[in-house]
């Protein structure tokens, strides 16, 4: 077969296929359009999850006649001013989004440029059909209709309605969070479903479009290392999500999916979140443009950096030290569904207890009824000091324990309860990676070594492990081929359930790369020694010890969630506890 050129029509449909996949990936390219044209405001109407209709309004500079006929070449762009495509700083340069689009839909483009007449012309699946003058503000607007109606084999693989509008409703949220200084409007259906008003600083436009409690929820990110700048927002880890369709990710301003750095968040917030949990963030990355380049993917939608260790480690480091210096913080109230659970229910007349017969002076009284029941058991220790005022306290001053797992404390805001043990594991965790870091953690020799039993293999791999075990303070031989000799255990940790500890340290190892250290892996090992060592539930606490906690907790980084992710910690304010008891 010999070669020949390709027509013009199925030229552009080839390109429709890499650039326009469905109608969100259309409603993109022209709202990115928009963006460059320098507008302020941009209104947004789809119909029926814009298979039907996609209709982009801006104000932006708007195109001539001529421009608006070019535009709709391939690769013609105003957004490349000479050939140096590694230094590209508008969101589209390719030239290929209109042209494609129009290949496979009706596209109607009207503009007009400020102190002109405004112009207009249609292209249907390829063809120019209609071209005059047109009234309308300054700005431009595109009308695409029946998105691949006459391509039955792509239109058939787009999902429901409600999938399609989905797709798109997070294309805008993407938009419109890189750029909170635009007003962004979109309606569907002819239901408005996003309005934020321009002007809004970067955490704002961020809750607006997530969640409005993020903003009490959350620590702003402000990083910067080697010539890249970090900024965002990331919720503390207690404020989570059980899907990722919650982070939000920008390079130079462009939203990106980007597995590196998704990779980045997971690092950051290990040991810190339940498996099957992920965090709410906005991550802003600035980068040199000769440090990344934009034109790897054909929806510019991943990216590829030059040193990728520096972009993640940036991400890792900025998110870290964020949430350090986010202390203790938690959640600051249970869920709705767990205040229901405080409904109060309808109170039973309590049944008349009749007291015996008494004899006062002489005289003899009759049996009485009485409604009150004998006084609930309970301990009080003596002060040995003055109790502390709940206000000198983030976390209050304990008042008791519930259930021998969780303390009760009042602060100056509400009461505030707390899980002794997830939140000791915790505290001894944050202990375990200090004492790494500062050389090494000291262990404390048992008075007869413990022989732990295993399998051969896990034998293996703790013997592999041996020396830099040590210094975590475990030590370990091996004892006969399925069982190791524990000698030492680190004492942070005392000596607790020895042989729970070795299992568990071994089957953390079978998930280690053999290139890597155990300091690599710290968070794994020294969370599983630190889940050992912790108080556990069921373990009566006195006041001091109470209060103990508390205070540590107060001054430990993270201590607001345990070792999995789960809160340590929660508080119910004043105004919550009135409404249990209808007094709101």
């Amino acid at each position: 077969m010999s070669i020949r050129r390709l027509p013009e029509h199925l030229v552009n449909r080839i390109a429709a296929g890499e650039v326009v996949e469905r109608p969100a990936s259309a409603l993109k390219e022209l709202v990115e359009n928009a963006i460059d044209a320098g507008a302020t405001r941009i209104a947004i109407r789809l119909a029926a999850g814009g298979t039907e209709l996609i209709e982009v309004i801006d104000d932006g500079c708007g195109m001539n006649a001529a421009e608006m006929a070019l535009a709709l070449e391939r690769h013609a762009t105003s957004k490349l001013p000479d050939d140096a495509i590694d230094q590209v700083t508008t969101l589209g340069f390719r030239g290929e989004a209109l042209p494609s689009i129009a290949s496979v839909a009706r596209l109607s483009l009207e503009s007009r440029v400020r102190g002109a007449d405004g112009w207009a012309l249609t292209v249907d699946n390829g063809e120019r059909v209609e071209e005059g003058p047109a009234a309308l503000p300054p700005g431009t607007r595109v009308r695409v209709e029946q998105l691949f109606a006459r391509v039955p084999a792509r239109r058939k693989f787009l999902r429901s309605t409600r999938a399609e509008f989905a797709a798109a409703m997070d294309v805008v949220k993407r938009l419109a969070m890189a750029r909170p200084d635009l007003a962004f409007s979109m309606e569907h259906d002819g239901r408005r479903v996003l309005s934020v008003q321009g002007g809004e600083n970067r955490p704002q436009r961020v809750a607006a479009l997530t969640d409005r409690e993020l903003a009490n929820n959350s620590v702003a990110i402000n990083f910067e290392r080697e010539g890249l700048v970090l900024g965002g927002v990331a919720a503390i880890p207690t404020f989570n999500r059980g899907v990722a369709d919650h982070q939000y990710l920008f390079v130079n301003g462009r939203p990106v999916k980007d597995r590196l750095l998704v990779g980045a968040v997971r690092g950051a917030y290990a040991e810190m979140l339940p498996r099957d949990r992920h965090p709410v963030l906005a991550l802003f990355l600035d980068v040199p443009a000769d440090q990344v380049d934009v034109n790897v993917h054909p929806a510019k939608t991943e990216v590829r950096f030059r040193d990728p260790a520096l972009a993640r480690g940036l991400i890792v480091s900025g998110l870290r030290r964020a949430l350090d210096e986010a202390g203790h913080r938690s959640v600051q109230r249970p869920s709705e569904a767990a205040l229901a659970m405080w409904t109060p229910e309808p109170v039973q007349p309590a049944a008349p207890v009749y007291e015996p017969m008494t004899r006062y002076s002489g005289a003899v009284h009759e049996s009485r009824p009485t409604f009150f029941s004998p006084p609930p058991q309970a301990r009080a220790e003596p002060a040995a000091a003055p109790v502390p005022a709940s206000t000198d306290f983030p976390l209050g001053v304990a008042r008791g324990q519930v259930a021998k797992t969780y303390i009760v404390a009042e602060a100056a805001d509400g009461l505030v309860l707390v899980d002794q043990h997830a939140a000791h594991e915790r505290l001894v965790l944050e202990r375990m990676r200090r004492a790494v870091q500062g050389g090494g953690v000291a262990s404390q020799a048992l008075l007869l070594p413990e022989v732990v039993e295993l399998d051969e293999p896990a034998c293996d791999r703790l013997e592999a492990r041996t020396a830099e075990l040590a210094e975590f303070g475990l030590e370990l031989e091996r004892f006969g081929p399925r069982a190791m000799l524990v000698r030492a255990t680190p004492a942070l940790l005392g000596q607790g359930d020895i042989h729970g500890l070795v299992t568990d340290l071994a089957d953390e190892l079978a998930g280690f790369d053999e290139a890597l250290s155990l300091k690599e892996r710290l968070d794994h090992v020294a969370a599983t020694m630190a889940c050992h060592g912790s108080v556990r539930a069921g373990r009566i606490l006195s006041v001091a010890e109470m209060n103990a906690l508390l205070r540590e907790m107060e001054v430990t980084p993270h201590s607001g969630q345990c070792n999995h992710g789960r809160p340590t910690w929660v508080k119910l304010a004043h105004g919550d506890i009135e409404k249990l008891f209808g007094r709101k």
